[in-house]
């Protein structure tokens, strides 16, 4: 272990599986006690803590609704308690939008999408910042946003304007937090191999006709995504503030060729 994150705090939302997990893990290796939230795995957040404590860090199990104002609020209310102030937050917890084009769009599958990607963050930003400010302590946002911030699907409205919106709120936050000693940035995945690409997990074949697209040829892994935020949340990345770092093996590089 090193002392890169020594005294950290960390909440890493959604971190029961996929990049919420391997960040988790990676904060802890990197010396920050972490806070697990979970919202249908258990076991998941199980597995993530015990991680955790393996590599000698504290670790905090709490299940999180952060489409629920008043359920984030306990969740910082408890990690101050139990662990001390929080100095890193990561915007982790979302959810895919169900395919349909704006017309078909139901509300209610609108609203959960925002509320879980947008709103979600929005309100864990507030509660985190409330604490931090007077306190002594350097802080550190990573929101993780994905490629279809910039890049736009057909089909995919809720989705795409959640992740937007997000890529936005950090921009906002940046100029808000630029002289409070908070940095905030976001990461911006590509295809990633966790549950949310379920079928290139669980097949092959699937898998490869999707990376088709991706200049590497390859899908990303968790842990790779997991590196960034380490570095953003490190004494490394203090004057990167404000930015999008956007991790898809050159795909967005590869949609723009042949046009």
């Amino acid at each position: 272990m090193s002392a890169l994150l020594q005294g950290d705090i960390a909440i890493v939302t959604g971190s029961d599986s996929g990049i919420g997990q391997a960040s988790a893990i990676a904060l802890a290796r990197e010396g920050a006690d972490v806070v697990v939230t979970w919202f249908g795995d258990r076991e998941g957040a199980g597995r993530t803590a015990e991680a955790v404590r393996g590599h000698g860090r504290r670790a905090l199990e709490v299940r999180l609704d952060v489409r629920d104002p008043q359920s984030v609020e306990q969740l910082f209310e408890r990690a101050v308690r139990e662990l001390g102030t929080p100095t890193i937050l990561v915007n982790n917890a979302g959810i895919d939008s169900v395919s349909a084009n704006v017309k078909d769009m139901r509300i209610e599958d609108w609203d959960r999408t925002l509320r879980t990607n947008l709103y979600g963050p929005f309100f864990c930003c507030q509660q985190f910042i409330r604490r931090i400010e007077g306190s002594g302590r350097h802080g550190s946002i990573v929101n993780i946003t994905s490629v279809h911030q910039e890049v736009p699907r057909a089909g995919g409205s809720a989705y795409d304007v959640s992740k937007g919106g997000l890529r936005n709120l950090t921009r906002t936050l940046a100029l808000e937090l630029a002289q409070k000693d908070i940095n905030v940035n976001n990461v911006a995945p590509g295809m990633i191999l966790t549950p949310m690409n379920q079928e290139a997990l669980d097949d092959p074949q699937a898998r490869e006709r999707q990376v088709q697209s991706i200049p590497m040829k390859r899908a990303g892994r968790p842990e790779e995504i997991a590196e960034a935020v380490v570095f953003l949340a490190s004494p490394k990345a203090r004057y990167v503030h404000g930015t999008t770092l956007m991790i898809d093996g050159a795909l967005t590089l590869f949609l723009g060729q042949g046009a």
